[in-house]
């Protein structure tokens, strides 16, 4: 599955602002969602039209020994767009603070 071109693997490192640049985080502070959960992303990549595929028992590769889990999804835009989408979507779900 890692080298299907049309897919994009989004661990929850990248969007999670808990996270630093050098731990994966890939979005601005301003973007990103303090520790997203599987099924948080699965659900706004659901309604972003991206067929997500849910991979629970998986690890980020930089910390191997945490299994975070991974969603995989349709590519219809770079990584980098596809994972803010998501992490608004989150946002819209969590309502205001």
């Amino acid at each position: 599955m890692p080298n299907d071109k049309s897919k994009h693997i989004i661990w929850p490192v990248y969007l999670d602002a808990t996270k630093s640049r050098g731990e994966g985080r890939i979005l601005s502070i301003k973007d990103s969602v303090k520790s997203p959960v599987l099924r948080e992303i699965e659900k706004a990549a659901l309604e972003l039209d991206l067929a997500p595929v849910v991979e629970s028992d998986k690890a980020y590769p930089k910390s191997w020994w945490v299994k975070c889990g991974r969603v995989i999804v349709n590519r219809k835009a770079p990584k980098s767009t596809v994972s803010k989408q998501i992490a608004q979507k989150i946002i819209k779900y969590r309502g205001p603070k």
